[in-house]
């Protein structure tokens, strides 16, 4: 799975999931773009990790739920990379609450980043990916878009949407050779869980057939396989990376 002399754009990669996806893609061989929405000195520091490995590395603070920020994105990493084969979408946030309570601006704050943003990028990416005739993208879901889950509705729908928009840009895109699929993590052990007092994850991972939480690399290990010619014929799915939490 080697992914030498190609370029690969990461949303919301300065931690967590992202981030481990980011490395992993490096350390394949890809040169990285990637976005972040606030710290500067923490996206600087890990663009030098990753360039430390060998290949191009640059951070792009951006919104990429803005059409006009998406496109003027897209164009500059063409312009410096020369390539973009690789979008990962994984940009995401959460701001949980019983539906009942849900303000308006809840909902669309998770929608605009999670479900938008998706829609936006790889409306910018399609361009360049049908003129190079090849591509690959890659929607970071959840299961929870498969599942549901009280107090997330607004974080449910973004990740249900993610994999509806999966099916329909394989359909469209699938002639160009451009394939596109998702990857819907369970229980991920990242800075975001930590927060969770131990009863909760122990909770969580009672209900796993393998007795842990995942990790980033987890996860990055499948985008990496979808990334890769590895993956050729595959195109259109929803992979679940949960330890057996949803069959």
């Amino acid at each position: 799975m080697n992914l030498q002399g190609k370029t690969a754009l990461v949303t919301g990669a300065s931690r967590g999931i992202g981030k481990g996806i980011a490395q992993t893609l490096a350390k394949a061989g890809a040169n990285i773009a990637f976005t972040f929405v606030s710290s500067i000195e923490k996206a600087k520091a890990f663009e030098e990790e990753l360039q430390a490995l060998g290949i191009k590395a640059k951070g792009y603070q951006s919104n990429a739920a803005e059409f006009a920020e998406a496109e003027k994105l897209v164009d500059e990493i063409v312009k410096e990379f020369g390539t973009l084969d690789i979008l990962v979408n994984n940009a995401g946030i959460t701001r949980d609450t019983l539906m009942m309570r849900m303000s308006e601006q809840q909902w669309d704050d998770v929608l605009d980043t999670n479900l938008k943003s998706a829609f936006a990028m790889t409306k910018a990416v399609m361009k360049p990916m049908m003129k190079a005739k090849q591509g690959s993208i890659i929607n970071i879901t959840s299961v929870v878009g498969i599942t549901g889950n009280a107090g997330q509705a607004n974080y449910a729908a973004s990740k249900a949407g993610m994999i509806g928009l999966t099916k329909s840009v394989a359909k469209e895109l699938g002639s160009r050779n451009i394939r596109c699929n998702a990857i819907a993590p369970g229980f991920i052990e990242t800075e975001m869980t930590e927060t969770l007092n131990e009863e909760v994850k122990a909770e969580w991972i009672k209900g796993i057939p393998l007795k842990r939480g995942g990790k980033p690399e987890d996860v990055a290990n499948c985008v990496l396989f979808l990334a890769s010619d590895a993956s050729a014929y595959i195109s259109g799915q929803t992979i679940n990376v949960c330890g057996g939490m949803v069959m």
